[in-house]
């Protein structure tokens, strides 16, 4: 018997080795470096169709690209060496393209040039993103900092009662010609908070409390905190009229609940009190009303003499696009106003890229956010893979309400595109979410590297 069992255990121990999972930087070094290329020859294809000639810093923009993109692979490459290898690869193109789209934009308007301070605070945003890759070792370190994040966020987002309202909206602190939107960093602060706090009350919130109806809900002990501090956020967002932000927060809000607990009920709810508030702000707020007219009746300005106003002149954008575009440089988006470059920059997209170009837009987002769900069921930890969905949902929301409100889907928010429109604090916090799914799928995969096999 001892023989036999010896026997046996030799020939089952080659099947018995161990797993080690591919690496992958490679494939993301030559997928950044597609996502330069394209994102030189876009600027190129500006400068020709609208001077005939190669603009004069196309080698510099394709080599500052190129060095940032670089510089943040050989981060990945030593501290993260089992991340997804699409994450980054998806935001250089995504904020490549959102350059040149900007810069295109700046040649109809010399005296406004966006592009240059575009540019710099891509640069700040790939600096963060490799300061987080260097120095976060373990992304479970965060949840020890859940309450600190959490008033940060609220500090964040009250600060700007203080300062002037902007085209109606209390969301921006501007000094000194130095402008920056507290709220685009309190959300990625926020999601780390629902996250911390409901991976440490996910079982209180499944199996204690009152059944109504089908929904069960938890004790107040434990939903309280989190509805009060939910309740704060988008109280303070309301008051400063930013009611995008707001919309983001309580969609974040009511995804997180319902991944923590499993129950779609809370989707349920979620929907109700949405469409419930929304009808109430539209009815009650005349800033917001305003918008909502806009939506039902884009073309009123136009019936009524006074010419075509943004929403109208987008709508315009995307029918003169067709399904090709006709071709960057070439479009006539700049009449949509002051907000061609941020609000309304998929208007530009839309003409000049035509129906395939914007599809391929929305599936780059599309594959950003299914990366990071992937992530969030792969991860052991609750809250990891809370974060991860948080985190991806951020960028979906903001698609979603950004994208909608441009088409005429629904009422416009006034939010910034992810990587591709103007915004200095938009950039640099896409950035950070980047990293931190970076950070996260590294020890996604980590975990299963080197496993016996079955």
């Amino acid at each position: 018997m001892s023989k036999a069992g010896t026997t046996l255990a030799a020939t089952a121990d080659p099947q018995a080795t161990a797993v080690r999972l591919p690496r992958r930087r490679g494939i993301e070094l030559a997928l950044i470096v597609v996502a330069v290329l394209l994102s030189v020859y876009g600027y190129c294809d500006v400068g020709l169709a609208r001077n005939g000639s190669v603009p004069p810093g196309a080698a510099g923009y394709g080599a500052g690209l190129g060095v940032l993109a670089l510089l943040a692979h050989i981060a990945v490459r030593l501290r993260a060496p089992y991340a997804d290898p699409l994450l980054l690869p998806i935001g250089v193109l995504l904020n490549g393209l959102g350059l040149v789209l900007i810069y295109r934009l700046d040649l109809e308007t010399p005296g406004d040039r966006a592009a240059p301070t575009q540019l710099v605070w891509s640069t700040l945003g790939v600096g963060l993103f490799i300061v987080v890759v260097l120095l976060l070792r373990d992304h479970r370190v965060l949840q020890r900092y859940a309450y600190v994040c959490v008033v940060a966020a609220l500090a964040l987002l009250t600060l700007p009662i203080f300062f002037p309202a902007v085209n109606g909206a209390r969301i921006w602190i501007r000094i000194a010609g130095f402008s920056i939107q507290p709220g685009e960093f309190a959300k990625v602060l926020l999601a780390v908070f629902f996250a911390a706090y409901l991976a440490a009350n996910r079982n209180a919130m499944r199996y204690t409390g009152r059944r109504i109806w089908r929904l069960k809900l938890p004790t107040g002990r434990v939903l309280g905190p989190i509805v009060t501090i939910w309740l704060l956020s988008v109280g303070v967002l309301v008051l400063e009229r930013d009611l995008g932000t707001s919309l983001l927060f309580f969609g974040l809000f009511v995804v997180l609940l319902y991944v923590a607990t499993g129950r779609t009920g809370w989707i349920a709810v979620g929907l109700l009190l949405a469409a419930l508030g929304a009808v109430a702000v539209g009815w009650l707020e005349p800033h917001v009303h305003s918008r909502v007219q806009d939506w039902l009746h884009p073309f009123a300005s136009i019936e009524a003499g006074q010419g075509a106003n943004q929403l109208a002149q987008t709508l315009f954008a995307f029918a003169a696009g067709g399904v090709l575009g006709t071709g960057l440089g070439l479009g006539h988006s700049v009449l949509i106003g002051f907000a061609a470059k941020s609000d309304f920059i998929l208007a530009t997209a839309g003409e000049e890229l035509g129906l395939a170009g914007l599809a391929a837009i929305f599936l780059l987002y599309g594959l950003l956010v299914e990366r990071g769900y992937r992530v969030g069921l792969v991860l052991r930890d609750p809250f990891g893979r809370l974060l991860a969905v948080g985190l991806a949902s951020i960028v979906a929301l903001q698609v979603f309400v950004i994208a909608g409100g441009v088409t005429g889907l629904i009422p416009l928010t006034g939010m910034a595109m992810p990587f591709l429109a103007q915004g200095g604090s938009s950039v640099v916090t896409n950035w950070a979410i980047v990293a931190l799914l970076v950070r996260v799928s590294d020890s996604a995969r980590r975990q299963y590297d080197g496993e016996v096999a079955p």
